[in-house]
């Protein structure tokens, strides 16, 4: 059908970020925070081909969303979205990527390709120039927001009654406090431009869940400093006390660090 919108995070965690996003016109990757090898297993999962995949979407420069976008960029030829600021600090970082495959994406922006429109959204993060975009497909949206410190309006009024939804829930504010970081970096994670917790994500998305969200994936979770179980009970509990019906009039589906979730239709 021509209406095919899907998505899947291929791997969402401290570890690496990865996402894959499909229409009938285009196949797309936003960020690349693996190996090259593990990103061609990880699509190869969900029965999908990095050899169909024609670009790829930048959010900001750290590792783990950028660790294999040099060298997919050169084997696939896709071309590579990223802003002014981005494309500066990820130079060194990702090798030589051809002229012809870089593209500027603007910061609060809108670009369009065919059947898939997209739109650019800064975060607060301490990265150049952090951003994170929203997906459109004839009247389905996917928005997605990881790597920040909070939410400002403008980036809440974008992912507001979107489809799909990938919301931060990087840590449980206990489990990091007590445990064994610096508390240099704990100032880092837990500071405006960090990192939501379980409890910032749920409150963020009491705000934004509306009558059209049908999935609700929790992402770019700590390893060291959270548990996919705890995160959804505790992002479970704060939506229900906000009246929300978790699920039944939408999913809360998990994310992982080293498999796929299911490519599923919006």
């Amino acid at each position: 059908m021509t209406d095919d919108f899907k998505v899947s995070m291929l791997a969402s965690g401290s570890a690496g970020n990865v996402t894959y996003i499909e229409t009938p016109e285009h196949k797309v990757l936003v960020d690349a925070g693996l190996s090259g090898k593990k990103i061609e297993s990880l699509m190869q999962s969900i029965g999908r081909s990095l050899a169909d995949v024609d670009k790829m979407f930048i959010t900001h420069e750290h590792t783990d969303h950028l660790k294999g976008v040099g060298v997919l960029a050169r084997k696939y030829k896709m071309e590579v979205y990223a802003n002014e600021g981005t494309w500066a600090a990820m130079d060194g970082k990702v090798g030589v990527i051809p002229e012809e495959q870089k593209r500027i994406f603007a910061p609060n922006s809108t670009q369009l390709f065919g059947d898939l429109d997209v739109e650019s959204y800064q975060v607060s993060h301490d990265a150049a120039d952090p951003q994170f975009y929203a997906f459109h497909h004839h009247n389905k949206t996917f928005a997605m927001l990881t790597d920040t410190g909070y939410v400002s309006e403008r980036v809440s009024s974008m992912m507001r009654n979107a489809d799909a939804i990938l919301m931060e829930a990087n840590h449980d504010v206990e489990m990091l406090r007590y445990g064994s970081y610096a508390w240099s970096l704990k100032q880092r994670i837990l500071g405006d431009e960090g990192h939501l917790s379980n409890e910032d994500g749920a409150e963020n998305l009491a705000q934004v869940i509306g009558g059209r969200t049908k999935q609700i994936y929790l992402g770019h979770l700590s390893q060291e400093n959270n548990q996919i179980p705890l995160a959804h009970l505790t992002v479970e509990q704060i939506l229900q006390a906000h009246d929300l019906n978790v699920g039944h009039d939408f999913a809360l589906l998990d994310t992982h660090p080293d498999r796929a979730t299911v490519l599923t239709q919006l």
